[in-house]
């Protein structure tokens, strides 16, 4: 298994960390790459999309022929996805403001930094589908999804807030699971790879 982690922003030598440990914890074979390049993207397994600014993310993606490159690998059914609170805002096909035009390829309705901004930072248990105990989640500047539709279905609530969506081999989360202890959400992605 070989897994990328976007390297454009964010905490992306923290998730590369937190993979490779997940891998160790779970007895999965595999290694992880950062992915700068469009080229990078071949061969992956999976992608991981890491939070950060969602508007400078997408720029830079698009520039690099990044979005194309991973959209048409995600369509070919070729890789899988997982976007960690900016990176959930990449995956919607729908987000409040319309400024950020990612890889939408979520059937999901974003609304970024939902839950304030730096200041207002926290953490809180999530009830996460597939996992039977609450996940301690951190919530940085995040966002909420807002609603979904079609084959997106809900994975993650904080409240009667939803923090987490599935579709198909794309897994969206509102939070940080880079800056846990706790390597489950991880393993739900190595599921759906």
């Amino acid at each position: 298994m070989k897994i990328g982690v976007l390297a454009i922003q964010g905490d992306v030598s923290e998730h590369v960390q937190a993979i490779n440990r997940a891998m160790n914890i779970f007895g999965i074979r595999g290694h992880v790459v950062t992915v700068k390049r469009a080229e990078d993207v071949e061969h992956l397994d999976g992608l991981l999309i890491p939070g950060g600014e969602s508007t400078a993310i997408t720029r830079i993606m698009d520039k690099s022929g990044l979005t194309e490159k991973i959209k048409k690998a995600y369509v070919e059914k070729s890789i899988a996805i997982m976007g960690t609170c900016a990176g959930c805002v990449i995956l919607a096909k729908e987000v409040e403001g319309g400024k950020v035009r990612g890889l939408e390829l979520m059937d999901m309705r974003v609304i970024r930094n939902a839950f304030g901004r730096q200041r207002e930072s926290f953490e809180g248990y999530v009830e996460v589908k597939g996992l039977k105990e609450p996940y301690p989640a951190v919530f940085i500047r995040a966002p909420i999804i807002e609603r979904v539709w079609g084959n997106c279905e809900v994975v993650a609530k904080l409240g009667d807030k939803i923090v987490g969506a599935q579709q198909d081999t794309s897994l969206a989360l509102s939070f940080h699971p880079e800056l846990t202890e706790d390597y489950r959400i991880y393993r739900l992605f190595f599921d759906i790879l």
